[in-house]
């Protein structure tokens, strides 16, 4: 590690220590500088030497009240000014209290005592030394009694700035990890519709066939065998499902082979053969000019589509379906009709499918409604976007 940061540390830890270390400077220049004469170097004042130490000796303690030490120094430093001018000197331990009261004090405090402090160090020097107030030796003392608070601002204003940067990296870091939780949490609900999606129609549909194929097991063999030839293509489809739907969690340096391909609107016809096979016959018809889709959008009219024929199969008692696909200029409607008897709607049942396909739509800004026709049967409705809105941010 570096000697500077080791150092730092350990002054950090002794904080005493560090709020001393500037005396010892102070009281070696002014004991050097009362051993200067005109040209040659004698004897030291020791007194004076001695008032500049005891001077130095709040600043031990600067960083836990810098208004008492940084008034207290000024006027022992003001003192020995006005009873030793021979000395000439500006007061050092007053001007590293001012720095410290700019530092750590508000600013309103820090410029009130740095102010008055350079006119009472401007004036004492003038008066000791019956000079001009204007004069070049006493501005010079005023002139140092305020850089002494503006550097300390300055270090002060710079660690603010520091210290509301940290605080927006860390709300951006918090926030980021908001998100992210939302993000997950978003997708566990898409996977869980997704999941109920295809585990309700195939199993559905299976259920259906393996009662088909029941009842003629000893009637019509062959009818029976033609249904549990379906059982097995409707359970290889749900396992593909499940497959792809899982998929998504897997790593993102998994084989591409391992993911089966997502439904879309052109699987629509598949679909509905496999109502046919179980007893539900299923129309598929399109109007307007297909444009291009969202894969979102083609995923959640298809898993709609999906759960509207499979309530229609478990509930409404229907022998016929249709599913009507409109595309216009900026939406996609889908319309799934039944011929249920009254009294049986195709959302009947726990309602989870009703609010899963509500969930999907609401998830790409599209609409679903749905309720029973005035002339039988049941209807869905549902309004996508051909083309998502762009993440706001």
């Amino acid at each position: 590690m570096d000697v500077s940061m080791v150092w730092r540390q350990w002054l950090a830890r002794h904080d005493r220590v560090r709020d001393a270390l500037p005396a010892v400077p102070l009281i070696v220049v002014a004991t050097a500088a009362t051993a200067v004469g005109d040209s040659s170097w004698h004897e030291p004042r020791w007194q004076e030497a001695v008032w500049t130490a005891l001077s130095c000796l709040p600043l031990v303690v600067r960083s836990r009240w810098p208004l008492p030490v940084a008034l207290v120094t000024l006027a022992t430093g003001l003192t020995l000014m006005a009873l030793a001018p021979s000395a000439d000197r500006i007061p050092g331990a007053g001007l590293v209290a001012l720095y410290t009261l700019a530092v750590l004090g508000s600013r309103r405090t820090a410029w009130t005592v740095g102010i008055v402090a350079a006119v009472a160090i401007t004036g004492v020097h003038a008066g000791s030394h019956t000079e001009s107030l204007v004069g070049g030796a006493a501005l010079l003392r005023f002139d140092f009694a305020i850089a002494a608070t503006a550097l300390g601002r300055a270090v002060r204003n710079r660690r603010d700035h520091l210290a509301e940067a940290r605080e927006r990296a860390a709300r951006a870091e918090s926030t980021q990890e908001e998100e992210a939780r939302r993000r997950v949490a978003e997708e566990r609900v898409r996977i869980a519709r997704d999941l109920h999606d295809v585990v309700a129609h195939h199993i559905t549909l299976v259920n259906a066939q393996a009662g088909v194929a029941h009842h003629l097991m000893r009637a019509n063999p062959d009818q029976a065998y033609e249904a549990l030839a379906h059982i097995k293509d409707n359970s290889r489809a749900a396992l593909d499902e499940l497959r792809a739907t899982v998929g998504l969690l897997r790593q993102i340096d998994d084989a591409p082979g391992t993911r089966a391909p997502i439904p879309r609107l052109a699987d629509l016809d598949t679909l509905a053969a496999g109502f046919h096979a179980s007893g539900l016959r299923v129309r598929v018809s399109r109007t307007g000019t297909p444009a291009p889709q969202a894969p979102a959008t083609e995923l959640t009219a298809y898993r709609i589509v999906q759960e509207a024929l499979t309530n229609t199969h478990k509930h409404a008692s229907a022998t016929l379906a249709a599913v009507t696909l409109e595309y216009g200029p900026h939406t996609l409607r889908v319309t799934v009709t039944d011929d249920g008897r009254p009294g049986a709607p195709a959302a009947a049942g726990t309602g989870h499918g009703l609010i899963g396909m509500r969930e999907r739509a609401t998830a790409i800004g599209g609409t679903v409604t749905a309720g029973p026709r005035p002339e039988g049967g049941f209807q869905v409705v549902a309004d996508l976007p051909l083309t998502l809105a762009p993440a706001t941010v």
